[in-house]
Protein backbone atom coordinates (compact mmCIF):
# COMPACT_ATOMS: atom_id res chain seq x y z
CA UNK A 1 0.00 0.00 0.00
CA UNK A 2 2.89 2.40 0.75
CA UNK A 3 4.39 1.86 -2.71
CA UNK A 4 1.04 2.54 -4.39
CA UNK A 5 0.54 5.71 -2.35
CA UNK A 6 4.06 6.94 -3.17
CA UNK A 7 3.36 6.28 -6.87
CA UNK A 8 0.05 8.18 -6.77
CA UNK A 9 1.56 11.20 -4.99
CA UNK A 10 4.45 11.22 -7.46
CA UNK A 11 1.93 11.31 -10.31
CA UNK A 12 0.06 14.21 -8.68
CA UNK A 13 3.32 16.12 -8.14
CA UNK A 14 4.20 15.67 -11.81
CA UNK A 15 0.83 17.17 -12.75
CA UNK A 16 1.48 20.25 -10.60
CA UNK A 17 2.48 23.15 -12.83
CA UNK A 18 5.41 25.41 -11.87
CA UNK A 19 2.90 28.22 -11.27
CA UNK A 20 0.80 25.94 -9.06
CA UNK A 21 3.86 24.84 -7.10
CA UNK A 22 4.88 28.47 -6.60
CA UNK A 23 1.39 29.50 -5.44
CA UNK A 24 1.07 26.57 -3.03
CA UNK A 25 4.60 27.15 -1.71
CA UNK A 26 3.89 30.83 -1.08
CA UNK A 27 0.70 29.95 0.80
CA UNK A 28 2.53 27.32 2.84
CA UNK A 29 5.27 29.82 3.77
CA UNK A 30 2.58 32.33 4.81
CA UNK A 31 0.85 29.67 6.93
CA UNK A 32 4.14 28.80 8.60
CA UNK A 33 4.88 32.47 9.34
CA UNK A 34 1.43 32.88 10.92
CA UNK A 35 1.68 29.70 12.98
CA UNK A 36 2.04 30.38 16.73
CA UNK A 37 4.78 27.73 17.07
CA UNK A 38 6.84 29.45 14.34
CA UNK A 39 6.36 32.85 15.93
CA UNK A 40 7.52 31.56 19.33
CA UNK A 41 10.38 29.37 18.06
CA UNK A 42 13.96 30.46 18.48
CA UNK A 43 15.47 27.33 16.91
CA UNK A 44 13.83 25.58 13.96
CA UNK A 45 14.90 22.42 12.19
CA UNK A 46 13.65 23.01 8.64
CA UNK A 47 14.51 21.38 5.32
CA UNK A 48 15.93 22.57 2.03
CA UNK A 49 13.36 21.54 -0.57
CA UNK A 50 13.81 18.97 -3.27
CA UNK A 51 12.33 20.09 -6.62
CA UNK A 52 9.04 18.28 -5.89
CA UNK A 53 8.59 19.62 -2.33
CA UNK A 54 7.05 22.86 -1.06
CA UNK A 55 9.62 25.60 -1.61
CA UNK A 56 10.64 26.99 1.77
CA UNK A 57 13.67 28.89 0.42
CA UNK A 58 12.09 32.37 0.75
CA UNK A 59 11.22 31.61 4.37
CA UNK A 60 14.75 30.35 5.09
CA UNK A 61 16.35 33.41 3.48
CA UNK A 62 14.09 35.84 5.29
CA UNK A 63 14.55 34.38 8.79
CA UNK A 64 18.03 32.87 9.03
CA UNK A 65 19.41 35.97 10.75
CA UNK A 66 16.44 36.22 13.16
CA UNK A 67 16.07 32.57 14.16
CA UNK A 68 18.52 29.74 14.49
CA UNK A 69 17.63 27.71 11.42
CA UNK A 70 19.02 24.20 11.13
CA UNK A 71 18.94 21.89 8.13
CA UNK A 72 19.44 18.13 7.91
CA UNK A 73 22.42 16.74 6.03
CA UNK A 74 22.51 13.11 4.87
CA UNK A 75 25.76 11.32 5.67
CA UNK A 76 25.73 7.67 4.71
CA UNK A 77 22.68 6.10 6.36
CA UNK A 78 21.98 8.89 8.81
CA UNK A 79 21.09 12.55 9.12
CA UNK A 80 23.16 15.14 10.92
CA UNK A 81 22.27 18.76 11.53
CA UNK A 82 24.05 21.92 10.45
CA UNK A 83 23.17 25.57 10.87
CA UNK A 84 21.80 27.41 7.85
CA UNK A 85 23.70 30.63 7.24
CA UNK A 86 22.18 31.76 3.96
CA UNK A 87 22.02 30.55 0.39
CA UNK A 88 25.71 31.26 -0.24
CA UNK A 89 26.75 28.73 2.45
CA UNK A 90 25.15 25.78 0.62
CA UNK A 91 26.64 23.23 -1.73
CA UNK A 92 25.28 20.08 -3.32
CA UNK A 93 25.28 17.01 -1.13
CA UNK A 94 23.60 13.61 -1.10
CA UNK A 95 20.63 13.15 -3.45
CA UNK A 96 21.55 16.48 -5.11
CA UNK A 97 20.15 18.39 -2.12
CA UNK A 98 21.80 21.68 -1.25
CA UNK A 99 23.24 21.43 2.26
CA UNK A 100 24.97 23.79 4.69
CA UNK A 101 28.74 23.35 4.75
CA UNK A 102 29.45 24.26 8.37
CA UNK A 103 30.28 21.78 11.13
CA UNK A 104 27.84 19.11 12.27
CA UNK A 105 26.10 20.21 15.44
CA UNK A 106 26.65 17.85 18.37
CA UNK A 107 23.47 16.12 19.51
CA UNK A 108 23.47 17.47 23.09
CA UNK A 109 23.41 21.02 21.72
CA UNK A 110 20.29 20.38 19.66
CA UNK A 111 17.63 22.25 21.61
CA UNK A 112 14.94 22.65 18.96
CA UNK A 113 11.56 24.34 19.38
CA UNK A 114 9.98 23.42 16.05
CA UNK A 115 10.66 20.84 13.34
CA UNK A 116 9.34 21.36 9.80
CA UNK A 117 9.12 17.89 8.29
CA UNK A 118 8.69 17.07 4.59
CA UNK A 119 6.94 13.91 3.52
CA UNK A 120 5.43 12.11 0.57
CA UNK A 121 2.04 12.09 2.29
CA UNK A 122 0.40 12.74 5.66
CA UNK A 123 -2.96 11.97 7.20
CA UNK A 124 -5.05 14.07 9.59
CA UNK A 125 -3.80 12.04 12.57
CA UNK A 126 -0.24 13.19 11.82
CA UNK A 127 1.06 9.96 10.35
CA UNK A 128 3.77 10.53 7.76
CA UNK A 129 4.83 8.56 4.71
CA UNK A 130 8.43 9.34 3.79
CA UNK A 131 10.43 8.45 0.72
CA UNK A 132 11.25 5.03 2.17
CA UNK A 133 14.80 5.41 3.48
CA UNK A 134 13.80 6.09 7.10
CA UNK A 135 16.13 9.06 7.63
CA UNK A 136 13.69 11.09 9.73
CA UNK A 137 12.43 8.14 11.80
CA UNK A 138 16.02 7.06 12.55
CA UNK A 139 17.03 10.62 13.37
CA UNK A 140 14.10 11.08 15.75
CA UNK A 141 14.77 7.71 17.39
CA UNK A 142 18.41 8.67 18.02
CA UNK A 143 17.50 12.14 19.34
CA UNK A 144 14.69 11.95 21.92
CA UNK A 145 15.08 15.65 22.74
CA UNK A 146 14.08 16.44 19.15
CA UNK A 147 11.08 14.11 19.28
CA UNK A 148 9.84 16.33 22.12
CA UNK A 149 9.92 19.36 19.79
CA UNK A 150 6.73 20.32 17.99
CA UNK A 151 6.71 18.50 14.65
CA UNK A 152 4.89 20.23 11.81
CA UNK A 153 4.40 18.18 8.64
CA UNK A 154 4.63 20.33 5.50
CA UNK A 155 2.58 19.31 2.47
CA UNK A 156 0.82 20.34 -0.70
CA UNK A 157 -2.97 19.82 -0.35
CA UNK A 158 -3.01 16.61 -2.41
CA UNK A 159 -0.40 15.09 -0.08
CA UNK A 160 -2.89 14.99 2.78
CA UNK A 161 -4.68 11.68 2.46
CA UNK A 162 -7.30 9.77 4.42
CA UNK A 163 -4.94 7.25 6.00
CA UNK A 164 -1.23 6.42 6.07
CA UNK A 165 -0.20 2.83 6.82
CA UNK A 166 2.01 2.93 9.93
CA UNK A 167 4.64 0.85 11.65
CA UNK A 168 5.62 0.89 15.34
CA UNK A 169 8.82 2.89 14.71
CA UNK A 170 7.02 5.70 12.80
CA UNK A 171 7.11 9.10 14.51
CA UNK A 172 3.84 11.01 14.37
CA UNK A 173 3.61 14.71 13.55
CA UNK A 174 1.97 17.01 16.07
CA UNK A 175 0.21 18.78 13.20
CA UNK A 176 0.14 18.75 9.41
CA UNK A 177 0.24 22.12 7.73
CA UNK A 178 -1.20 21.98 4.27
CA UNK A 179 -3.14 24.67 2.54
CA UNK A 180 -6.56 25.42 3.83
CA UNK A 181 -8.84 27.86 2.10
CA UNK A 182 -11.29 30.03 4.02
Amino acid sequence: MKAALRKEIKRLKQELTPAGRLTFSQLICQNIEQHPRWKAAQTVLAFYPLPDEPDLRPLLEHYYQEKRLLLPVVQGDQMVIRQYEGQASLSEGAFHILEPQGPDLPRPSLSIDLVLVPGVAFDAAGHRLGRGKGYYDQFFAANPQIVAAYKLGIAFPFQIVKEIPTEPHDICMDEVLGIFYN
